[in-house]
C-alpha cells in the first residue's frame, strides 16, 4: 500500500543518513591516516563506539523516572478534560484558518483536537488524531491525489512544532544533569512561535487567506503581543536577573499546570493515583523501546565527530559566519538544527552528544535544545499523514515547512543568544 512505501521511503533516507555517518568518517580517517600521519584517529573512532553505546543505555535508563512522572501527569490531564477545553478556545480561530471546511464537518473537530494535544505534548494523542483529521479533509478533497489547500495549511502548521510544554527536551536535560532543565522553556516558545507565525503567514499569502479577519487578528495580535512583551521584558533585564526571572516564571507556570491538571481530574472525578500509574508505565515502556534507536544514532555521530568530519563541516560553518562579521559560536549546536527535519532521534542524539562535549548548561547545549524544540520532523510527517490518504501530489508543503523550520531556527539562535549568551 501507498502508505507503507512512503514510510519505508523514509525509512532509507535515515538508513542512508545513518550509514553516511560511518562511511565519511571511515573516508576522513583514511585520509588522516595516510596524507597526515594520524596515529590516533582510529582508535579515538573504536574508543568512541564503546563511550557512545554506554551513553545511550545510561541516559534512557536514567530517562525512565522523568517520563514516567510527565507522561503520568500528562494522562490526568487527558482524562480530565484539558484537550477539549483547548479546542473550544482556538476553536473560532481554525474556522478561519481552513476555509473550505465546513463548520460542523468531523474534521473540524479531528483538527482542533490534534493541535490542542500537540501544543500540550501529548504526541501519543496527537498523532492518532492528525492520521484521522487527514482521514476526513480527504474526503472534502476533490482530487484525491493532489494536496488540498486545507491539507497543506494543517500539515505545515503540524511541522512547524507548536508546544507549550517540551517534555522530552526538558527530560533529557534533566537526565543530562543541567542544575535549570526547564531554562529553556521560555526561548523554546519564542523560538517555536516564530515559526507556527511565519509558517501560517507563508500559508495565507498562498492560499489568500486574509489575515485582517478580525477574528484572525485578534488571535495573532494577542499571541504577538504576549510573545514580544516577554521578549522586551527579558531583554531589559542584566544576565544575572534574566536566569532568576526566567526560573521563577517557568517553575511558576509548569508548577500551575500540573496543578491545573489534578484539578481537572478531581472536578471529573476520575481515580488520580490510578490514573497518574496508567500514564507512567507508558512513560517506562517508551525509554526501554528507545535504547536500540538512541545507541545506533549516538554510536554513528560518535563515529563522525571522532573522524573530525564534524569538526571540519562546524569549521567551514564557523569561517563564513566570521567572514560577515557575526559571533559563530552558535555554529556549534547547528548539527541539531540540519538533522531536526530529517529525524527526531537524530536530532535528540546529537543534543545529548553536544551535551556531553560542552557540558549541560553551556550555551551551545542550551541552543541545540532550542532547536530540537522549535521545528518538527518535517519529512517524516508529511510523509506519513500524505501516506496515510495516498497523496502523492504534495504541492508545496514541503517548501511551507521547511521555511517555518528556517524561521524556527533563526528565532532560536536570538533567543538563545538573549538568554543564555
Amino acid at each position: 500500500m501507498y502508505f507503507e512505501g512512503i514510510n519505508n521511503d523514509y525509512t532509507m533516507a535515515l538508513n542512508y543518513i545513518w550509514v553516511s555517518f560511518f562511511l565519511i568518517g571511515f573516508v576522513v580517517a583514511i585520509i588522516k591516516l595516510v596524507l597526515f600521519q594520524d596515529l590516533t584517529v582510529f582508535p579515538a573512532m573504536l574508543q568512541s563506539t564503546f563511550d557512545m553505546a554506554k551513553t545511550g543505555f545510561e541516559i534512557s535508563i536514567a530517562l525512565t523516572g522523568v517520563m514516567s512522572l510527565w507522561l503520568g501527569l500528562m494522562k490526568i490531564g487527558e482524562r480530565g478534560g484539558i484537550v477539549p477545553i483547548l479546542a473550544r478556545v482556538v476553536g473560532p480561530f481554525f474556522s478561519r484558518l481552513f476555509p473550505e471546511v465546513p463548520v460542523n464537518h468531523p474534521a473540524t473537530g479531528s483538527i482542533i483536537m490534534n493541535f490542542s494535544a500537540n501544543i500540550l505534548g501529548l504526541d501519543n494523542a496527537s498523532t492518532p488524531l492528525g492520521l484521522k483529521a487527514m482521514k476526513e479533509l480527504q474526503e472534502l478533497n476533490p482530487n484525491k491525489d493532489t494536496a488540498s489547500n486545507a491539507q497543506i495549511m494543517f500539515l505545515v502548521l503540524n511541522t512547524s512544532g507548536l508546544t507549550i510544554i517540551p517534555l522530552a527536551i526538558i527530560a533529557d536535560r534533566a537526565t543530562l544533569g543541567s542544575l535549570n532543565p526547564t531554562s529553556i522553556f521560555i526561548p523554546t516558545l519564542i523560538a517555536t512561535f516564530c515559526s507556527t507565525l511565519v509558517g501560517l503567514v507563508y500559508l495565507s499569502f498562498r492560499q489568500k487567506i486574509k489575515l485582517y479577519d478580525p477574528v484572525i487578528l485578534a488571535y495573532l495580535l494577542g499571541l504577538s503581543a504576549v510573545v514580544w512583551a516577554s521578549v522586551w521584558y527579558f531583554a531589559s533585564l542584566t544576565p544575572v536577573q534574566l536566569q532568576v526571572q526566567s526560573t521563577l516564571i517557568t517553575s511558576v507556570v509548569i508548577i500551575t499546570i500540573i496543578v491545573s491538571f489534578l484539578s481537572l481530574g478531581l472536578i471529573k472525578g476520575i481515580p488520580l493515583f490510578e490514573t497518574f500509574v496508567e500514564g507512567a508505565k507508558e512513560g517506562f515502556e517508551i525509554s526501554i523501546k528507545i535504547i536500540p534507536f538512541l545507541i545506533a544514532i549516538l554510536v554513528g555521530i560518535g563515529i563522525f565527530r571522532a573522524s573530525g568530519s564534524l569538526d571540519y563541516i562546524i569549521e567551514g560553518m564557523r569561517w563564513v559566519v566570521n567572514l560577515m562579521g557575526l559571533n559563530s559560536d552558535f555554529v556549534d549546536a547547528m548539527p541539531v538544527a540540519f538533522l531536526k527535519p530529517l529525524t527526531g532521534q537524530g536530532a535528540r542524539a546529537m543534543m545529548i552528544e553536544i551535551s556531553k562535549t560542552y557540558g549541560p548548561d553551556s550555551f551551545v547545549t542550551n541552543l541545540s535544545s532550542i532547536f530540537r524544540g522549535c521545528a518538527e520532523t518535517t519529512f517524516y510527517i508529511l510523509a506519513v499523514y500524505f501516506g496515510s490518504v495516498n497523496v502523492r501530489k504534495t504541492r508545496y508543503a514541503l517548501g511551507a515547512g521547511l521555511i517555518a523550520d528556517i524561521a524556527g531556527v533563526i528565532a532560536g539562535i536570538f533567543v538563545g543568544y538573549m538568554f543564555f549568551y
